[in-house]
């Protein structure tokens, strides 16, 4: 049985019991991480796609460059949208 302090996490095939606050600071962490490589590579796409279109002698895509609301945004967005 695991102690409420302690969580098991799995490191390539091999769990490891690390303290629970250890544990959410990498997760986040890697979250963040993940997140920072996601948002470059969605960048690197645009302009690749627009490449493309160019060479293909197609106009540009229009709404393409747009970027998804944060969060935060998205919640004064219901917020206001509730009333």
């Amino acid at each position: 049985p695991l102690s409420p302090e302690k969580a098991m996490v799995c490191f390539g095939g091999m769990f490891i019991e690390l303290p629970k606050a250890k544990t959410q600071e990498m997760l986040r962490q890697d979250q963040e991480e993940l997140d920072e490589e996601i948002n470059k590579l969605r960048k690197e796409l645009r302009v690749k796609v627009n490449r493309l279109y160019e060479a293909q002698g197609k106009p540009e895509l229009k709404g393409f460059n747009l970027n998804p609301m944060s969060a935060e945004e998205m919640k004064l967005i219901n917020r206001i949208l509730e009333g």
